[in-house]
């Protein structure tokens, strides 16, 4: 009944993949996306994908990493999540340690940890050192059975409704709408957006990513408000990100281009949708509870200084 932290193998990836889903059912992880994020990892990433092992099975996964583009250096981030059947042999602890250790040794001085609003999983957190910083909302939609808004019989002049996959030539355009709306969304830690290769690799390549899910607004064809969509090929819908350009927010361009991607997506088959905001953000808050999303779960982020 040992427990062991190692480093990720290729031949885990199916395994990571049943675990992290177990502990996190509001996201979407398959084995595929398992194997893109520990093969395409920036080098200033220092990232290392830490398993624990009982008895020849995998029951949790940790993270580990340096926010390497964030303008503050030593910004390092873990999360241990350990398989609900397992917990309380002590795998959480030894993931967080040994990530701890690793990020240390890397220069990370401020690590970032998230844990569930449950009282368990916040005691863990405190008895290692760790203090709450804000909150962030999983939210889920019954996508096969809520009654989605209809989209408008006619757009505003000088607005479309189009996809990702209509910037697969040229995916500049998302990139500089991506980074606008991700510079303002509340953080703990700034991050300098400007690597378009690095996005490239990390983002629009993302196995994840449905482009024709996605949808994007324009207004006299310059990106104007988007939606990415993640699927994990089957029923499960997860909206990455949603953002407005500042020029064009008030307009209620965000609602639209939800609204288009929920439709598509429930035509394409998919029954359940999830997202997730930060507690502080209420615009985005709002519009998905007018969707009719509800909060399935909170998570609480967490902070310790290293060394």
């Amino acid at each position: 009944m040992t427990v062991i932290v190692r480093d990720f193998r290729p031949e885990d990836a199916e395994a990571v993949a049943r675990s992290r889903q177990a502990c996190i059912p509001f996201q979407v992880t398959t084995p595929r996306s398992v194997l893109f994020d520990v093969e395409t990892a920036n080098p200033a990433k220092k990232f290392r994908l830490l398993v624990a092992e009982k008895d020849g099975e995998i029951i949790g996964t940790a993270y580990a990493g340096i926010a390497y583009d964030s303008s503050d250096p030593g910004q390092a981030y873990a999360t241990p999540n350990v398989h609900p059947d397992h917990r309380g042999h002590g795998a959480g602890g030894l993931l967080l340690r040994t990530a701890e250790e690793h990020l240390a040794a890397e220069g990370g001085t401020s690590l970032y940890a998230w844990a569930l609003d449950q009282p368990e999983n916040l005691s863990f957190a405190a008895k290692r050192g760790y203090r709450p910083t804000r909150t962030a909302h999983f939210q889920r939609l019954d996508l096969a059975h809520t009654t989605l808004p209809e989209l408008p019989g006619a757009l505003p002049p000088g607005v479309e409704l189009r996809t990702c996959a209509d910037y697969e030539a040229d995916p500049r355009p998302m990139f500089r709408a991506d980074a606008e709306a991700t510079s303002d969304e509340p953080s703990d830690i700034a991050t300098d957006f400007d690597d378009y290769e690095d996005w490239v690799r990390h983002t629009w390549n993302n196995p994840l990513l449905d482009r024709g899910l996605s949808t994007v607004v324009t207004v006299d064809g310059e990106v104007a408000a988007f939606t990415a969509a993640y699927t994990d090929g089957g029923t499960r819908y997860v909206s990455g990100m949603t953002g407005t350009l500042r020029a064009h927010r008030g307009r209620g361009l965000a609602k639209l281009a939800k609204t288009d991607s929920l439709r598509r997506a429930r035509a394409a088959g998919c029954n359940d949708a999830y997202t997730s905001n930060d507690g502080a953000n209420g615009p985005m808050l709002a519009i998905n509870k007018w969707f009719g999303y509800e909060i399935c779960a909170t998570e609480v982020r967490h902070v310790r200084t290293l060394g």
